[in-house]
């Protein structure tokens, strides 16, 4: 069977088009206040008004019934079947704060967690500022330099996550997390999932009881959860199977170190939507495609937070028309995953999409949320076919065949 990408590099003809994808991350969701999703309860004249002239429709991240992670979703949308590419979170962790990863490395996402005896009692450690959980990471390192003949090396992220960085040899990354995911659940520790990985297995779990001793005063930070161990991967660059040169436009680190693995120029941006907005605006003579990524959508969504979730909607649409003045040639709207209220977690619906381009039915849909989107002209997709269609939209896909 042929390769996806492999077809699609074979009949990609590059233009002057642009396009810009905005990904509101978790934005799907399921009625909860007054029966209604965040994005019907949000005010939004400007998507609904590009819903006008868009084709809509829904995706589906990974496979029907699965509930994707931020990588699998991300990879998906960029164009990487997430089945065939299986990203440790890790290493997009670690990129997206610019983390050398050399061949003798692991590293692994961290989230500081609150613990109660043997029990998680807050995931996110009450999401401290970074500029506090920067401080504990500091703690870290100073006291914990080296388990075994291994390095340990913390660099602190946003909020309450982290990246480790493990350093020696014969250490294998196929580990489960050391993280039971959900509140009011024991400690969990790390398991190899092969032989190359028993000597990492033991790494990490000693650190996990070197970083409890150490954190123990702490008063929300007292512990630590790990996941996504990975090294570094081999993915095919972005810009050689799609042949666009393509900017990366985000805040969190995790979305500009998946950006950066399969090639794309994360570039600097200042935090809010508007800043990000701008900073296209800026580079816009200078690139093909704009990855624009929106994370507090997701975060308000984990948190049960439908009012502030339909804010952060309200902004992106308030903040739209600086992109909207650029008259990009395919403009798509998208999320990577759902991220529903009402389970505080990503789940396995399906994704609104829009896309605005020359060449789109238009006149078909009258708003941007999921029930237009599950209504929309473009049906439902996979993911991974988002990419083919926005080179299609922006003239960029010759014939295939006679």
């Amino acid at each position: 069977m042929l390769d996806r990408q492999e077809v699609i590099k074979d009949l990609v003809s590059p233009n002057n088009s642009k396009i810009v994808m905005l990904v509101m991350d978790g934005i799907g969701d399921i009625p909860d206040k007054d029966g209604l999703t965040p994005l019907q309860r949000a005010n939004t004249p400007n998507l609904d008004k590009v819903a006008k002239e868009s084709d809509l429709g829904q995706t589906i991240p990974v496979l029907p019934g699965i509930t994707p992670g931020s990588g699998p979703g991300h990879l998906g949308i960029f164009g990487y079947d997430p089945l065939k590419y299986q990203i440790g979170r890790g290493i997009l962790e670690a990129l997206g704060i610019d983390v050398e990863v050399g061949e003798k490395d692991v590293v692994a996402r961290g989230n500081f967690a609150t613990i109660d005896g043997e029990i998680i009692v807050d995931r996110r450690a009450g999401r401290p500022k970074s500029e506090e959980s920067a401080k504990v990471v500091e703690l870290l390192n100073e006291k914990i330099k080296q388990i075994d003949d291994v390095k340990i090396t913390f660099y602190p992220g946003k909020e309450h996550r982290f990246v480790v960085k493990l350093t020696g040899e014969n250490l294998g990354d196929k580990l489960e997390d050391a993280d039971p995911q959900k509140e009011g659940k024991p400690i969990k520790y790390t398991k190899a999932l092969d032989d190359s990985s028993l000597k990492t297995e033991k790494i990490v779990n000693k650190l996990l009881n070197e970083i409890r001793e150490v954190l123990k005063e702490q008063p929300k930070m007292n512990f630590a959860l790990l996941r996504g161990f990975s090294k570094y991967p081999d993915l095919p660059r972005f810009g050689e199977v799609f042949k666009l040169k393509a900017a990366a436009v985000a805040v969190y680190p995790m979305y500009r170190g998946l950006a950066k693995l399969v090639g794309m120029n994360v570039v600097s941006t200042g935090q809010t939507i508007e800043d990000e907005f701008k900073t296209v605006c800026e580079l816009w003579d200078e690139y093909d495609f704009f990855y624009v990524h929106v994370k507090k959508t997701d975060s308000y969504g984990e948190d049960g937070n439908f009012e502030n979730k339909v804010k952060v909607i309200e902004e992106v649409d308030k903040a739209l028309p600086i992109l909207l003045e650029l008259n990009p040639d395919v403009l798509i709207v998208t999320g990577d995953h759902s991220t529903p209220c009402k389970m505080k977690a990503h789940s396995f619906h399906p994704v609104p999409l829009m896309i605005r381009a020359e060449f789109t039915r238009k006149g078909l849909s009258n708003a941007f949320n999921e029930f237009e989107c599950a209504r929309g002209s473009l049906g439902t997709i996979y993911a991974v076919d988002l990419m083919p269609l926005a080179l299609a939209y922006s003239g960029r896909l010759e014939k295939y065949g006679a």
